[in-house]
């Protein structure tokens, strides 16, 4: 079996600077200035040539290069473990690691996340957020029972998982349940969807992708698909660019009748693939639940890495490529890239809380 590397790369507010204008003895009247600098996050899944996952590396065994700029590992971490300095994690070895470069206003700012300043790097990383979206367009009368019990039984698997949420969709987007620790709210919402309505797929896919993008840590969308879209006026190429953008991993899992869609298919292997996720066609009920199991594998062996990226003119498209250092047996599946989002700085007495 090839081997897997999933990337994802989140980027995520992590510093706030204040700066008070104006002479000390009139501060109090002078607003603040607040400012966000971009860290970037990213997934990595390392696999050997038959598909089993490599554990026990360190940061120095990573190489990180944007737009051919080589970068500095900030943050490492593997598996469930939390995130943590690269300092920390060389002193806890007994090694020695180079503290990462300081921030400045130099760096890109980024507009914080709707639910809430950011004060501290732990807080820019802790958490995995699953968001699940399942079809409940006419597309799924049939078999829509085993899927549904395939999406329960993945929702009480993930141990590892923070939170999730648990969205349907077939014309418009219901959003069942919100993003929460409480699993048996989100399997008494799996369990109410009823199949019916044309589906638009890409439409509830962007809104979902949004509102993933606004917290932090980990985001991860989970697709359940039936069947092709045949109602969206978002292209699935918009979908993609957005995810990119906000490090937002997709995972499509979809039948054989969806297969049989060649457009569908296409789409969703490269819409996946660009997220640093994968799409999954099952043939029966037994393979829905082994995708399930395949995306859960994945979501406990990810590395953890993080940098803040070195001063860069390029407010485009930026490439990204990770690599083992001194290491060619092993293989990487990742993302390629990100596009900054716009910048925006608060000059109020609190900081905008809009991605």
């Amino acid at each position: 079996m090839a081997k897997k590397f999933f990337l994802s790369v989140c980027i995520l507010p992590a510093l706030i600077l204040g700066v008070r204008l104006g002479p000390s003895s009139a501060q109090e009247n002078q607003p603040e200035f607040r400012v966000t600098v971009n860290m970037v996050q990213l997934n990595v899944a390392v696999t050997d040539n038959k598909g089993n996952y490599i554990t026990g590396l360190r940061p120095d065994n990573f190489e990180i290069n944007e737009d051919g700029i080589s970068q500095k590992i900030a943050t490492f971490g593997e598996g469930d473990s939390p995130a943590r300095k690269v300092l920390d994690v060389a002193a806890s070895d007994g090694g020695g690691v180079s503290e990462p470069p300081a921030t400045s206003l130099k760096d890109e700012p980024r507009d914080l996340p709707s639910n809430g300043p950011v004060s501290s790097l732990n807080s820019a990383l802790a958490g995995s957020n699953v968001f699940v979206l399942f079809d409940t367009s006419n597309y799924m009368y049939r078999g829509f029972v085993f899927a549904q019990d395939a999406i329960a039984d993945f929702l009480r698997s993930l141990e590892s998982v923070n939170r999730v949420s648990f969205y349907s969709y077939s014309r418009d987007l219901s959003r069942s349940a919100a993003l929460t620790a409480d699993r048996s709210q989100v399997l008494r919402a799996v369990r109410t969807t009823v199949a019916g309505d044309d589906a638009a797929l890409y439409n509830c896919l962007l809104l979902t992708v949004k509102d993933a993008a606004q917290f932090t840590g980990r985001k991860v969308i989970v697709v359940f698909s039936n069947g092709p879209d045949n109602a969206s006026v978002v292209p699935p190429e918009d979908v993609a660019e957005l995810a990119q953008s906000t490090g937002v991993v997709i995972y499509m899992v979809s039948t054989q009748l969806a297969q049989l869609e060649p457009v569908s298919t296409a789409v969703f292997e490269r819409m996946t693939a660009a997220t640093g996720g994968k799409a999954y066609f099952a043939k029966n009920w037994h393979e829905q639940k082994q995708a399930f199991a395949s995306i859960r594998d994945d979501l406990n062996h990810l590395y953890s890495l993080s940098y803040y990226p070195h001063a860069n003119p390029n407010r485009g498209w930026r490439s990204i490529t990770v690599k083992l250092v001194g290491e060619k047996k092993y293989h990487i599946r990742t993302r390629n890239g990100y596009r900054p989002l716009p910048m925006r700085a608060s000059a109020d007495n609190h900081s905008t809380q809009t991605q």
